[in-house]
């Protein structure tokens, strides 16, 4: 009877090791899910990060394109000030030291015109045509290639004001996902449980309105800045072609001063006081 129940004894400590043994593989099992925390913790973080990127980028744009519209309206004032207040056509082609888009579309006008007035001898298709059909495609040339410069980084502004907002939804969207998943695992659906993680997925909601609202108004207002001076180029360009019309799409070469040898220049003076010499009877 006693060597039984010391076996039954001896069982019984084997019998209570296997839910301990359960239990730790229960714990180990229980381990697991906290990947998709770490995992929607990151996307979560790789979104924020993404769309400050985006914040950074439209803020350097709109101060990049608000420096060159600030220095296109001056440099465009001062040479339309300089243009008309010249005596002539040919006294406007001798303007020197200008900068800007009204400046550049003059100077290959006058350039044309130069190029029209016998000076060039070249026969090809760039040059076929008369006068005013050149000068009026070389001026549209020069026009679309100011309007790409003044276009460059709009798109940008527009990309960023479209997407940031689904970007910042993406983020909010799995956010919640792994606050739901905490939630379930808790196993209470309390105020001060939900609220936490929820608020802090919506975090990113927030984020990207916040960096599409300043590119979507940079970009309307660039935008309608463009359309003033593209205006503006093009009514140059015609009163341009009208100014041309007046003097025939003539234009003078600029004349530069001959440069004069200072040796040559003092050979007829020394040949001068040469012959002086001679005629006092003076013998050299």
């Amino acid at each position: 009877m006693t060597e039984t129940t010391s076996a039954a004894t001896a069982i019984t400590p084997a019998a209570n090791q296997i839910p301990v043994a359960g239990a730790d593989i229960a714990n180990a099992a229980g381990a697991t899910p906290a990947a998709p925390e770490i995992t929607s913790a990151l996307i979560v973080d790789a979104t924020l990060w993404i769309l400050i990127g985006f914040s950074v980028v439209t803020w350097a744009l709109i101060l990049i394109k608000g420096i060159q519209h600030l220095r296109i309206s001056q440099h465009n004032r001062s040479y339309g000030k300089k243009f008309w207040e010249a005596q002539d056509f040919q006294a406007a082609a001798a303007l020197e030291g200008n900068k800007g888009p009204a400046a550049r579309v003059a100077d290959i006008g006058f350039t044309t015109l130069i190029e029209a007035d016998g000076g060039t001898t070249t026969h090809d298709l760039e040059h076929t045509g008369d006068r005013q059909e050149l000068l009026d495609r070389r001026l549209r040339q020069q026009m679309q290639k100011e309007r790409g410069a003044l276009e460059s980084g709009l798109a940008i502004l527009a990309t960023i004001g479209s997407i940031s907002p689904f970007v910042g939804l993406f983020g909010t969207v799995w956010g919640i996902m792994g606050a739901l998943t905490s939630i379930s695992k808790s196993g209470s659906a309390s105020l001060d449980v939900v609220a936490g993680p929820i608020g802090e997925a919506l975090i990113a909601t927030a984020v990207g309105i916040a960096v599409a609202v300043p590119a979507v108004i940079g970009y309307n207002f660039f935008i309608r800045r463009n359309k003033v001076i593209w205006a503006s180029l093009d009514d140059f360009s015609i009163d341009f072609v009208h100014l041309a019309l007046k003097t025939s799409f003539l234009i003078k070469r600029p004349v530069t001063a001959p440069r004069t040898n200072s040796v040559t220049a003092k050979k007829p003076a020394l040949k001068a006081s040469h012959e002086e010499l001679q005629a006092e009877g003076v013998q050299i």
